[in-house]
């Protein structure tokens, strides 16, 4: 038996054959070339059979993994026109008289050098999408078919990475399990297989070889294991375990409609985090008592310049409409740090984690704050809208924010511009914000603890550097009483508390949270019902 090991992005158990998904490697030779301009048009014309293979590709993801997932694919019709990637592939044939083919395989590696260097981790993963779309270009100007999945039964996936156009071609019935030897959390690999439900596992050290192929193997999804020629003794063992997750599964279905009550008849509202309107089928199949957190700044990521007022508020209106009544809780945009968005033009920092950032950038910028203001003020109309300000260190900075809240319900007054009284909440992410969280909750409605950036800020430990991830303890003693003092200065002071981080669906803590008198956990759509079974089984009066 071989052990290998890795790190899981989605957790389940999986049993079954391994398909090795190997890349055919593309041999280019680089060529002279007299007719340069005859060149460039073949390029041209191979970038626009890429386009329309996107196309139909976007349409089959829209089908079978939903438009938040699909999405991806329109991101790399884009990645076609982009003006510097076709100047560099251009200026390339014109300057040194080369074959399309050449230029393009040289100004992928040059591009995706480029993004994988990169601090920020959503453009790291634009280096493989780079990748993804050159070697399309490539094959179309070779005439080349790309590799495909030849099994006929469901089977295990090992590959060195996949790109998105090779998981949305795979027949997604034939898959049980994605295991990577390259890729990241965030990858499309990942993405999916969460959309799927099915066990994944990136980093994993495994030799990719023909000979696997065939072979019976066993993915430990919440361990992040794999087991090739497994033991009779692992076999059955992991096959029991595998019927029991199934098991489970199946019963937390039928929690749904169920109320968030303990035993002792302790309530708490679970909600859900997303990124954008196509997110909302995820929280409403997994029935979510709302949504905690939206993250409004991939309105912000998604444009390559300032969202109108008019696009904004046509995204709010839609969340808002299609929750129901529910509350829906918007954050006002956090760009800065991990997140940046390049027509921003913010100033490289040396700590961009505590540098111009999220409320920074809006108190600075009132012009852009204004537009997103008057946007939610405007949708607030058609449900129930609460907005959500995040990194708050001060009580001067709620001063200004209601300053220029006060300033834009005046415009749209005079505007004659309906909108409704909304809850205002402030993101608790930092200790001084924990240390006056009895003054600061004297001024807002409620408070969300954000408990990723405070478990950064108070262990100093900088969360996206898997350098020190030995380091950093989730449980730390320092950030749980951080959010007990948060939740009584709360109550103390007439208003609610919730915490919308990471920890929120770490369910050896939920016991502790509603001891401390958590009102509200938010958490990715997946982990609605087990957070539900989880608070259902306690008992708050042993």
């Amino acid at each position: 038996m071989i052990t290998c090991n890795g790190k899981s992005v989605y957790g389940g158990i999986a049993i079954g054959k391994i398909h090795v998904f190997a890349k055919e490697k593309q041999r280019i030779t680089r060529r002279t070339i007299s007719d340069t301009a005859k060149e460039q048009h073949r390029f041209d014309e191979a970038r626009a059979e890429a386009r329309a293979q996107l196309a139909g590709l976007y349409d089959k993801a829209l089908k079978e993994v939903g438009e938040a997932n699909a999405a991806i694919f329109e991101i790399h019709q884009m990645m076609l026109d982009d003006e510097d990637y076709l100047d560099s592939v251009n200026n390339m044939i014109a300057d040194q008289s080369v074959n399309a083919e050449y230029a393009v395989s040289i100004t992928a590696d040059n591009f995706a050098e480029m993004f994988s260097s990169m601090d920020d981790a959503y453009m790291k993963e634009r280096a493989a999408d780079v990748k993804d779309i050159s070697e399309r270009v490539v094959r179309i100007l070779m005439n080349t078919d790309s590799s495909g999945m030849s099994a006929n039964e469901p089977v295990i996936i090992l590959a060195d990475d996949l790109a998105p156009s090779e998981t949305v071609q795979l027949d997604k019935e034939l898959v049980l399990s994605f295991v990577t030897v390259h890729g990241s959390t965030n990858s499309h690999t990942a993405i999916l297989a969460r959309t799927m439900n099915i066990p994944a596992i990136i980093g994993t050290n495994v030799e990719l070889s023909s000979e696997l192929e065939g072979r019976t193997a066993i993915v430990d999804g919440f361990n992040a294991v794999v087991y090739i020629d497994p033991d009779e003794d692992t076999l059955a063992k992991m096959q029991k375990r595998r019927d029991e997750d199934l098991e489970k599964r199946r019963l937390l279905q039928e929690l749904k409609g169920k109320d968030n009550v303990t035993k002792d008849g302790h309530k708490v509202l679970v909600y859900a985090n997303i990124g954008n309107t196509k997110d909302i089928p995820y929280v409403l199949q997994n029935d979510a008592g709302g949504i905690g957190l939206f993250r409004s700044e991939f309105i912000y990521l998604e444009n390559d310049t300032y969202p109108t007022e008019d696009q904004q508020f046509a995204i709010y209106k839609e969340v808002a409409e299609k929750m129901s009544g529910k509350r829906v809780i918007i954050r006002t945009l956090d760009i800065g740090a991990d997140k940046q968005a390049e027509y921003f033009e913010l100033d490289k920092e040396e700590n961009p984690a505590m540098g111009l950032r999220a409320i920074r950038i809006c108190l600075t910028r009132p012009e852009i704050f204004k537009t997103q203001l008057r946007a939610l003020y405007r949708a607030s109309k058609y449900g129930r809208i609460a907005i959500m300000y995040p990194m708050i260190t001060s009580l001067s900075e709620i001063k200004k924010i209601k300053a220029i809240s006060k300033e834009v319900k005046a415009e749209l007054t005079a505007e004659g511009i309906p909108y409704n009284d909304v809850e205002e909440g402030i993101m608790i992410e930092t200790p001084a914000a924990v240390m006056i969280s009895d003054l600061l909750a004297k001024e807002v409605d409620f408070f969300s603890i954000g408990t990723n950036d405070l478990s950064q800020y108070t262990m100093a430990i900088d969360r996206q550097n898997p350098k020190i991830d030995e380091f950093f303890d989730p449980h730390h003693e320092a950030v749980l009483r951080m959010i007990g003092m948060v939740v009584k200065n709360a109550h103390d002071n007439g208003i609610w508390a919730g915490i919308c981080g990471e920890l929120g669906a770490d369910m050896e803590l939920t016991e502790r949270f509603l001891r401390m008198g958590v009102d509200e956990l938010s958490v990715s759509p997946s982990f609605v019902l087990p957070l539900r079974n989880t608070i259902r089984n306690l008992d708050l009066s042993k």
